[in-house]
Order: structure tokens, then C-alpha cells, then sequence
């Protein structure tokens, strides 16, 4: 059968549970994770999620895609109905990041926000570069390793343009508003800077580690828009914002350059949108398929790489 699991929203959503269910084999090509509603029906991690994007509080929903230190490379599916989070595909083959010493894997819980894309059409003229066609990501940095699939609700803090293949890939620095270290009274835990004052280190060590995560691969270090420094939490609500109106054009199908290769938009909750669909049950999606037992991660996925 399907493996299903809870996840708690942020408290202003009245406590609902969002849930997920589980089909095909983790680590495999057939692995699937659809977002449950709290209404039972099937949505989209993309659409279906509120942003609820509160700009005093600083604050948002996240959707968490890969937990800290994993290494399967799980991603909100664009390409499939109701998107659900799927691991990578290079080669037909799962995608998994090497180790980079000293890091295991991922070095923090990373996902994204819903309701936002970075329009690829769209040249940030800082940057000078476009979108990456992708939801914002986000870099959690709370002390609780997450789950793949849960929506947590985080305090932003800042942000890092990377540039990734050429193209703009905004990485929002957050952490879960629950988060002992953002109810630790000694910290003042608000913006950018605080983050090296409570967590010395970490900043340098993000940007380090996507800087070089793809050169185990052959590839170039990845460079950095704004001279490679992190932007305040001000800015990055900016940002997101931004992404959210992109994300309401294109939801509402009002692009002026429409591209095949624009994620889908069919979605549970958007009604009057082009690619709103009568609500289903999750029995009508997983029709007989089950969870089957994860895949064996390919050895040498525990080589650790020096640069």
C-alpha cells in the first residue's frame, strides 16, 4: 500500500494538517510524493500551498524537498499533474550529490517556497540574468532535521543569487519560526547578520558549499550575483514577492511569452485558473499503485570529495 505521512502547517493556518502519500520506490525513477489537503484531496506542492506570505512578521510557508545531510536530489516536479516531489533525473538515472568534505550530503534542510517561480523570461537587471524557471529556494537552517514533503512555516532572513548553468537561482535563507534558536531569548535572530552572530560559520559554509557542489562532476564552480554577498532580509522579501506575482501570472495565464517549458499549472484550489481541476481523492491517484521497498543508494554515493 501507499505510505502516508502528517505534516503540521503554520499555526495561523488553524492548525490543519497537510499530509503526503508515498508510491513507487525511493531513490528510483518511480518514486512519487503527492501532496494531501487537508480536506483529503490531492494538491500541488507548487500551487496548492499558501505562500501566506506575512511581511511584518517576515515570515512564509516552505515546502521542505531534501532533508539535511541526504543526498538524493528530490525536487518539486514541474513536468507532472499536481507536482509531486520526485527525485532528479541525469541520464535517465536518480540524482545524487556528492559528499563535499566536510559536509555529508546536503548541509542544510533545503526546499522551496510555494506560490513563487523566478520567471526565465525575465532578466533580473542586477544579475544581468534570467530565471531558473524553478519555485524560490530555500535554505533551512533550523537545528531539526526535516522530512521530505513537509510544510513548515519559517522566518526569513536573507538571501544568495546564485548562478547555476547560466542561470538566476535565488537561495532564501530561513529558519523554522519553532526553532529553539529563534525562541532563544539571547538571540536576536532578525536579519542577515544575526545569523553569523548565532551561528558562526554557517553563512560561509553555505555559499562554499554551493560554490562547489557540482565540480565533483566535472563541472565549473558555480559564480554569484551581487559580488557574491548575501543580500538582507529586506531585499529577499522583495524577492519573494516578486516570485509570487510571477507565480500569479502564471497561474492566472497571463504571460506574454508563453513556453512549453512553463511548469504546469493545473492545481485544487486555484479556482477560475486555467488549470484548476475538480478536487481528487489520493485513492484516485495511487489506483492500485504501492510503496514499494526503497532502492539501494548506489555505493559510492559515501565517497567524500576534497577541493
Amino acid at each position: 500500500m501507499a505510505r502516508d505521512r502528517l505534516s503540521l502547517t503554520a499555526s495561523h493556518l488553524s492548525k490543519s494538517y497537510f499530509s503526503t502519500v508515498e508510491i513507487g520506490s525511493k531513490y528510483s525513477s518511480t518514486y512519487k510524493n503527492y501532496l494531501i489537503l487537508p480536506n483529503g484531496g490531492i494538491g500541488s506542492y507548487f500551487h496548492d500551498i499558501p505562500i501566506n506570505l506575512n511581511l511584518p512578521n517576515k515570515t512564509c510557508n516552505v515546502v521542505i524537498e531534501i532533508p539535511r545531510w541526504s543526498n538524493a536530489k528530490f525536487e518539486i516536479n514541474k513536468d507532472l499533474q499536481y507536482n509531486p516531489i520526485t527525485q532528479d533525473l541525469k541520464n535517465n538515472k536518480p540524482r545524487f550529490v556528492k559528499n563535499l568534505y566536510p559536509f555529508k550530503g546536503y548541509p542544510q534542510n533545503y526546499g522551496a517556497i510555494p506560490q513563487t517561480w523566478d520567471d526565465p523570461t525575465i532578466v533580473e537587471t542586477n544579475t544581468g540574468y534570467k530565471g531558473d524557471n524553478d519555485p524560490i529556494d530555500i535554505v533551512e537552517i533550523g537545528s531539526r532535521i526535516a522530512q521530505t514533503g513537509e510544510v513548515i512555516e519559517c522566518k526569513i532572513l536573507g538571501s544568495l543569487a546564485l548562478i547555476d548553468d547560466g542561470e538566476l537561482d535565488w537561495k532564501v535563507i530561513a529558519i523554522d519560526i519553532n526553532d529553539e534558536l529563534v525562541n532563544n531569548s539571547k538571540n536576536n535572530l532578525n536579519d542577515i547578520q544575526d545569523v553569523e552572530t548565532v551561528c558562526p560559520g554557517l553563512l560561509s559554509n553555505i555559499k562554499l558549499w554551493f560554490q562547489n557542489y557540482k565540480k565533483p562532476d566535472g563541472k565549473s564552480e558555480n559564480q554569484f550575483g551581487f559580488n557574491g554577498e548575501y543580500l538582507n532580509v529586506d531585499k529577499t522579501l522583495e524577492i519573494i514577492q516578486h516570485g509570487h506575482q510571477s507565480w500569479k501570472n502564471l497561474i492566472n495565464d497571463q504571460l506574454k511569452n508563453q513556453n512549453d517549458k512553463f511548469p504546469l499549472i493545473i492545481n485544487t484550489t486555484q479556482v477560475g485558473t486555467k488549470g484548476f481541476v475538480t478536487q481528487l481523492n489520493k485513492n484516485d491517484i495511487i489506483q492500485g499503485n504501492i510503496h514499494e521497498k526503497d532502492s539501494e543508494i548506489p555505493k559510492d554515493i559515501e565517497k567524500s570529495y576534497y577541493f
